[in-house]
């Protein structure tokens, strides 16, 4: 028996000019453009995002990430530290991705907004604990994190327009993107639910294993309400808004024999480092609305255990032939199939 060949992390390459990066929104939320993939046929077509209630079912069940994007990026007073606020332990205590790292050693203070800081603990993987005198007010001193591919700092409108209308449980440090496209109208019309995952700066993170299964994956906080568990149960067909949405899910389904969430085991903060790419058995996700992700990530990774490599990269070719706008504040693809068995 032939044994196959590993997938490597080339195999999701493909070429995207630099004007086709959309460094800003639109002016309207919901005005961008929406390319379909079939999975079952293969069918790709070219729609606008407006049309996406088009393509819901009866008993279909929208599931969103109502995490909140915090103003993570913070600069000492005397400009020569930069922090990435990961994670808040209590109103004084947050662990920290500090640069430049080697001069921050345990007992080392700087200052952010008249606040000191100390270094409690280096963690194995260079993050800092770091404590403060007083609760640090992130909305006064810190700014968002925006991805590096939009090649600028943060602008007034982006404290709107990168978090979703729905934003609500604050802690990531990236948005949920697919989130961004929907308006409040829109969501009035649909049926959905919530959870909740804290992007983290792994997004940004880059694979640079050659081997795809040889790549480890970071670890994020989410949740799961037993309320929302029940509705995933109950639905027809369960469409994940993002990524984020969809390793939530089936890090919980796969726990599951029979496709269905165990409601027990809802109802708590815990973590996933769940690494889906093909083959993956789906075993809650039916469909998936998402944006284009950067070549060789993780992101486009799972959408292509989705939807399959050589269709998601056929349809990714076709977008941009097609000029699609991509990556954070671009447009969307929405993968389909059929009503779950």
């Amino acid at each position: 028996m032939d044994v196959p060949m590993p997938l490597l992390t080339q195999d999701f390459d493909y070429h995207l000019p630099a004007e086709l990066i959309a460094a800003r929104p639109l002016a309207e939320r919901a005005a961008s453009r929406m390319l379909v993939v079939h999975r079952d046929s293969g069918r790709i077509e070219h729609r606008m995002f407006r049309d996406f209630p088009q393509f819901l079912q009866a008993h279909d069940l929208l599931v969103l990430n109502d995490t909140k994007v915090i103003a993570a990026r913070v600069f000492s007073d005397d400009g020569k530290i930069e922090l990435l606020c990961l994670e808040r332990r209590s109103p004084v205590d947050w662990r920290c991705l500090v640069s430049p790292g080697k001069r921050m050693k345990p007992g080392r203070t700087l200052t952010v907004g008249g606040i000191t800081g100390t270094v409690a603990e280096v963690f194995n993987n260079g993050d800092r604990r770091i404590r403060w005198d007083a609760p640090m007010d992130l909305n006064q001193h810190g700014h968002l994190a925006l991805p590096h591919y939009l090649g600028r700092a943060e602008e007034p409108p982006d404290r709107e327009r990168y978090q979703t209308v729905f934003a609500r449980q604050e802690g990531a440090i990236a948005a949920p993107t697919a989130g961004l496209h929907f308006t409040p109208e829109m969501l009035e019309h649909i049926s959905h639910a919530f959870l909740t995952l804290h992007v983290g700066v792994g997004t940004f993170r880059p694979v640079k294993a050659e081997v795809v299964a040889d790549h480890i994956m970071h670890a994020e906080k989410c949740t799961l309400s037993a309320a929302t568990a029940r509705r995933v149960n109950a639905a027809g067909r369960v469409l994940a808004v993002g990524t984020t949405v969809t390793r939530v899910l089936e890090a919980l389904g796969s726990r599951c024999t029979d496709r269905r969430l165990r409601i027990q085991e809802m109802d708590h903060l815990g973590e996933t480092d769940i690494f889906i790419y093909p083959p993956h058995d789906f075993r809650v996700v039916d469909g998936l609305l998402t944006n284009f992700h950067l070549p060789q990530s993780t992101l486009i990774m799972l959408v292509s255990a989705f939807a399959g490599r050589e269709l998601v990269m056929e349809a990714y070719r076709q977008a941009v032939a097609e000029r699609y706008r991509f990556f954070s504040y671009g447009d969307c693809m929405l993968v389909v199939g059929t009503i779950r068995p």
